[in-house]
């Protein structure tokens, strides 16, 4: 069986995992985000596609990019430390 600590510490990894896998996409929208905010602030241009397209093409593109690693990562969490405690061993 599984005791508490051992639970807390697999959640504590697993919110960890989740982190590292996020911030390719994080960091595209924030730097997209950014640039478009310049962008608008520059030419007095407040239209809302113009901050909801290139943020979502910036996210399609980096999530395409970083699949592999995020597959990998995951994959590696599950079984190092989550098929071990299904299995019993």
């Amino acid at each position: 069986m599984l005791d508490e600590a051992g639970f807390i510490d697999i959640l504590r990894q697993g919110l960890w995992v989740a982190v590292v896998i996020s911030i390719p996409i994080l960091s595209a929208a924030l730097a997209a985000g950014v640039v478009v905010g310049l962008f608008q602030a520059l030419t007095s241009i407040q239209e809302m596609t113009l901050t909801f397209v290139p943020k979502l093409i910036a996210i399609v593109v980096v999530f395409w990019a970083s699949m592999s690693f995020m597959t990998n990562t995951l994959v590696s969490f599950f079984q190092d430390q989550l098929i071990p405690i299904i299995i019993g061993s």
